[in-house]
């Protein structure tokens, strides 16, 4: 049986050369991506501001409803098609899209390199990162000496994790890409027998696979850990699950997978993931998170 601990940790992202949450407050954050800094809603900023004059090149305006949606204001000099930005050994582009976020998300960063610290001796090790998005996290990981599977249903998100590969000059490394619905892939990979030493959870609220299949966190997320315990055995290290806006706690979560991987042993631990402003150092809170280790 694994040992839960509910006291709960929170995993910061500090601020880097390239990336800092410059500051917040009423309801928004500054941010500096690269050299170009862009202004985006952030609910949770709750506080006022540093500072009152914020300057940006670029702010996401969101809609009247609520279903997310709005669109961008950009100063002319910001680059349609992005710019690269740098973590640790990978280049990877940036680039402001439709829902607000800037093709990858800074506050994994320590998320990143708890995993890359848990498989640190473990030669050629089998990681599978689902929901991988455009392949920063997946080649953190497999810059650290990891064999991935990189999971993601859209076509132009695998594409551009390829693109990033090759700019990282790491497109000769051990790494599948695949184009699937996560679940459907975790559900053949159990009936495969296949095995993992670590696994990256990072599932949105609700998404669509290749073939229009449905993604409802809240409906499919027990059954896809539950596949994703067994595809770990005594022998793997851990498992990460992050989740991000959603009505849900990190006990909860703490809780799901204390059930699914009770057969596994070792240590089940919850928090909370957030950046840490630049202006004043406040934490802003970004998601919860639940992992799993040996």
């Amino acid at each position: 049986m694994a040992e839960i601990r509910p006291a709960p940790i929170v995993m910061t992202s500090d601020p880097r050369s390239d990336y800092a949450l410059v500051d917040s407050g009423h309801g928004r954050k500054l941010e500096r991506y690269g050299t170009f800094h862009f202004i985006r809603p952030e609910p949770q900023a709750m506080w006022a501001p540093s500072s009152d004059e914020w300057q940006a090149d670029g702010e996401f305006i969101p809609a009247s409803d609520e279903d997310g949606g709005g669109r961008w204001h950009l100063q002319d000099h910001v680059p349609e098609d992005g710019w690269q930005m740098n973590w640790e050994e990978v280049s990877f582009t940036a680039q402001c899209t439709p829902f607000r976020h800037l093709a990858y998300f800074p506050d994994m960063d320590p998320v990143w390199r708890w995993l890359r610290t848990g498989l640190h001796d473990l030669e050629s090790s089998q990681m599978m990162n689902l929901f991988g998005y455009t392949g920063v996290g997946t080649l953190a990981l497999s810059a650290a000496g990891a064999n991935l599977v990189h999971v993601d249903a859209s076509k132009k998100s695998v594409s551009a994790a390829r693109d990033n590969a090759a700019l990282s000059g790491m497109s000769d490394r051990p790494i599948r890409w695949i184009i699937d619905d996560a679940a459907k892939f975790a559900a053949r990979e159990v009936r495969r027998e296949r095995r993992y030493d670590a696994i990256l959870l990072d599932p949105p609220k609700y998404g669509r696979g290749p073939d229009g299949e449905v993604w409802r966190l809240e409906e499919d997320l027990a059954g896809l850990v539950e596949n994703c315990g067994k595809l770990l055995d005594d022998n793997s290290r851990c498992l990460f699950l992050t989740v991000y806006a959603v009505r849900m706690s990190a006990l909860a979560l703490g809780a799901l997978l204390n059930e699914k991987l009770a057969h596994l042993g070792g240590t089940i631990e919850v928090g909370e993931l957030a950046v840490r402003e630049e202006a004043r150092g406040l934490l802003l809170p970004t998601a919860i998170f639940a992992r799993w280790s040996a």
